[in-house]
């Protein structure tokens, strides 16, 4: 992941540190690597998203300890400098830097790291449509919903989930989310 890390520029690192940084404060629901790789590689850089998302996890992994640890921005420099040679140096700066002046706002809250570790709901959006023909059939005329859910995994990387449904299925989702509506409200 090193080498990986050193492809990575030092304002694409650190946006991506902060974002962890936030994640972790409960203040976003992930970190959308699928946009940001896709605004690093428009850059000019290649890098795979699911190297990005190897990296976002590490160092979600590492500012956690660190918060869990109490570690100060000198103690986490050291560690990370003892035990991972290979981290690029501008990686060790921005790492110091962000932690220097958001690390500290990391809570570490029973209740908190129990709802990270569930996942999140983020957004829902749906559509409707019709197919109007195929290959194999000339009239289909077959009304359907497209649902995409989008999530935040506990290690907080943000994904799309897309599925579709018949109008009585969605109908029936409907009526499900007014039940779960109305239980909320009397909560």
């Amino acid at each position: 992941a090193a080498n990986k890390i050193n492809l990575i520029p030092q304002d694409f690192f650190a946006e991506l540190c902060e974002q962890i940084i936030h994640h972790l404060n409960h203040k976003i629901p992930g970190v959308n690597t699928a946009e940001l790789c896709q605004r690093i590689q428009t850059s000019g850089i290649e890098i795979d998203i699911g190297d990005l998302a190897k990296i976002a996890n590490i160092l979600s992994f590492l500012f956690s300890t660190a918060a869990r640890n109490n570690l100060s921005t000198d103690e986490l420099v050291t560690t990370l400098g003892s035990a991972v040679s290979t981290l690029p140096k501008h990686a060790l700066q921005v790492i110091r830097h962000v932690w220097n002046e958001q690390g500290k706002s990391i809570t570490a809250s029973e209740d908190a790291r129990n709802v990270a570790t569930m996942g999140q709901f983020v957004d829902m959006k749906w559509k409707l449509g019709v197919a109007m023909s195929s290959d194999t059939c000339r009239s289909l005329k077959y009304p359907y919903v497209t649902v995409t859910l989008t999530v935040a995994d506990p290690s907080g990387q943000i994904t799309d989930k897309s599925f579709e449904m018949t109008i009585p299925q969605f109908k029936n989702f409907f009526r499900q989310f007014k039940e779960i509506a109305s239980v909320l409200e009397t909560v």
